[in-house]
């Protein structure tokens, strides 16, 4: 493999270089939703607390708080994947998870949400 090669600043220097990857920084996606830094994780978290009636929050109920939501996403995305596969024949299983489907699955297990009873 050719190395292809890159002039340097100083005069008359050439230097060698392999192109370089950049990688994502991995982390978890729950810290997407509620902590990209440990700053934003109680505004987030205290917004809903608030809605919910919410006056003082312990400091430490963030990390609890979004243990539960994880839970709670897991069990409803488990449930939505199940659904998915069971509507249709395998071979044209549906990927687009729609209203409706989060809509069932929500009422299946036992939390209604209003405005959908259309759906």
């Amino acid at each position: 493999m050719d190395v292809p090669l890159k002039l340097s600043r100083k005069k008359g220097h050439t230097a060698k270089f392999l192109p370089r990857r950049h990688q994502k920084n991995r982390r978890d996606n729950i810290m997407g939703i509620t902590n990209k830094a440990s700053k934003t994780a109680k505004p987030a978290i205290r917004r809903l607390a608030r809605r919910g009636g919410v006056v003082r929050i312990q400091k430490a109920i963030y990390k609890t708080v979004r243990e539960i939501v994880v839970s709670r996403l897991e069990t409803i995305l488990e449930q939505v994947v199940m659904l998915l596969e069971s509507t249709d024949t395998s071979r044209k299983a549906r990927k687009t998870v729609t209203t409706s489907d989060i809509v069932f699955v929500l009422k299946r297990l036992g939390t209604t949400v209003y405005g959908f009873d259309n759906l």
